[in-house]
């Protein structure tokens, strides 16, 4: 490229460790410029909700850190991408701009459009894939088609990865003689001017570093038991990588590594940590991703037809007191209010609330998708997608719609001493009465999907 500048378009990939893009612009051998730009208006009905934007604040200041003391910066614009491509590009002389896919439906559109029209232009463009062990497209079953079911999908993955050694962060990162314009990280308007994230703010470190010391911590304390601890939300059994793997701050491979690392160091074989549970985990991500990039309906309509005909209740006042976790359903509403205070739940606690709202409550689950999307730090459209259509038994390897959580007993099993609920609850709480009877709402959602199978043809898709 005769030393021309060339674009990184940073996005869901805020690191500098194992960027494929960062490393091809590199090796293309003139200045590199990072590049955020805010276009949140094209990616559709799903815009980054509050939290999330919390999140995003903090990770692109920790980056330009980062990218400081590598001798660079990070430029920050305001969308559409294009124009703010392309702008730039006349403003640096950049002859190539490089990026991470992205597999949501309308970024997936936007990302085409963007490579189609930069290309007529004459600009160099290249996409990678920063954020997945395996593309979408790179895994398919028997009959060549994409895969509806995790066991299957799991296997084919698990015995075909090998993923390669994650890339290492550079040193220094070449800048160019004069950097463009760029905003003001605070003009882009993602922290809210009613501070209500002092909860959020105490219990996370976004950016590249907190995803490594996160990770570490983990490594140490709770990859040994995380098998039986991951389900009880009153230990600290979890990994909690989640929001830094949505934003990019760490890398999949980098997982793979550190999981493989961490578990040949104490002694267990390859052919037993491949196939232990928290890779099984990070498997589950990879089929979400694979799930909405080959039925993108699914952030929005169920997979199974049938369920479009099921007779969704809607209450307003019972879906409020479910987001403010005044369900009077102890372990309910202690993983709401971790939800609101932290920007975080527990999976185990997901399942519960999850399954209380789409069948003992009979509300539409896209309703709680919504709810969580703007209320998680790990709001990531795949997972959400995912998880709630599982709980509402009309989607991809669904949960059969019979199977009902009683939270009750999931209190009991996952929660034995009740610390996860003493934490989450005062004494106001306790004493609320359950705004719905366990057993009769289970009664009334088996009723309303008899109905909707006989209301409607079996579901052949």
């Amino acid at each position: 490229m005769n030393g021309a500048p060339t674009l990184v378009w940073l996005r869901r990939d805020l690191r500098l460790a194992d960027n494929p893009a960062l490393q091809d612009a590199l090796r293309r051998g003139g200045a590199v410029i990072p590049v955020y730009v805010d276009d949140d208006a094209e990616e559709g009905a799903w815009r980054p909700g509050a939290a999330s934007r919390w999140w995003l604040h903090h990770s692109l200041a920790a980056l330009d850190a980062d990218l400081q003391a590598r001798g660079s910066r990070l430029i920050l614009r305001r969308g559409p991408a294009l124009a703010t491509l392309r702008a730039l590009c006349a403003e640096s002389g950049a002859a190539g701009v490089v990026w991470n896919r992205r597999y949501e439906p309308a970024v997936v559109q936007r990302d085409q459009r963007v490579k189609s029209a930069l290309q007529t232009d004459g600009v160099q463009v290249a996409s990678h894939n920063g954020a997945l062990l395996a593309e979408p497209w790179e895994v398919s079953n028997r009959d060549g088609g994409p895969f509806r079911v995790f066991t299957p999908f799991w296997r084919q993955l698990m015995n075909s990865l090998r993923p390669a050694a994650p890339l290492p962060a550079p040193a220094r990162i070449p800048a160019p003689p004069a950097w463009p314009r760029s905003a003001a990280l605070a003009d882009l308007g993602f922290l809210p001017e009613v501070i209500w994230y002092r909860g959020i703010e105490a219990a996370w470190q976004p950016g590249e570093g907190g995803a490594a010391r996160r990770l570490a911590a983990f490594c140490a304390t709770a990859l040994d038991g995380y098998r039986d601890r991951r389900e009880r939300p009153d230990l600290a059994g979890t990994s909690r990588l989640s929001p830094h793997l949505h934003f990019g701050e760490i890398s999949p491979r980098q997982l793979w590594q550190a999981i493989g690392d961490a578990e040949s160091a104490r002694g267990l074989p390859a052919a037993e940590w491949r196939h232990g549970k928290f890779l099984a985990e990070l498997i589950w991500r990879e089929f979400a991703h694979h799930l909405l990039f080959h039925f993108p309906h699914t952030a929005n309509e169920p997979l199974h037809a049938g369920f479009r005909a099921f007779p969704w209740r809607e209450d307003a006042a019972q879906l409020a007191a479910w987001q403010r976790g005044r369900t009077g359903i102890a372990l309910v509403d202690a993983g709401m209010r971790e939800l609101w205070h932290t920007g975080w739940m527990h999976n185990r606690v997901r399942m519960v609330v999850a399954s209380f709202l789409v069948k003992n409550l009979r509300i539409d689950w896209r309703h709680g998708a919504r709810w969580f999307w703007d209320t998680l730090v790990d709001a990531d459209l795949a997972n959400n997608t995912l998880g709630w259509q599982w709980s509402a038994g009309c989607g991809a390897d669904a949960a059969p719609y019979f199977r009902i959580f009683n939270p009750d007993t999931q209190a009991r099993k996952f929660d034995p001493d009740g610390r996860y609920r003493d934490r989450w609850l005062d004494a106001a709480a306790r004493a609320r009465p359950p705004i719905v009877e366990l057993a009769a709402s289970r009664a009334a959602a088996l009723a309303a999907w008899r109905d909707m199978r006989a209301a409607s043809a079996p579901d052949s898709a």
